[in-house]
């Protein structure tokens, strides 16, 4: 059995906060770009349409991530 004594460890009280003190707020972009690679992939068994509607999804969802992650590092700048 392990005693109190040995779970604390004497190098803890070092530990610094981790990084980054801000976590990016959620977003629906992963769960777009993961539709639009599955009516691609659908697209080339069945119809062009899909394939075309899958490809527009995934660059739109693209840039909507990239933009919202490019909006909150500016957001993190002006607060500090």
């Amino acid at each position: 059995m392990v005693s109190e004594d040995q779970l604390e460890s004497p190098g803890n009280q070092d530990w610094i906060e981790a990084l980054p003190k801000k976590i990016p707020g959620a977003t629906f972009a992963p769960a777009f770009l993961a539709l639009g690679i599955t009516f691609l992939l659908f697209g080339i068994v069945s119809s062009r349409v899909f394939s075309g509607a899958g490809l527009v999804l995934m660059v739109w969802s693209i840039g909507k991530w990239i933009s919202e992650l490019l909006r909150g590092d500016e957001s993190e700048g002006s607060e500090a």
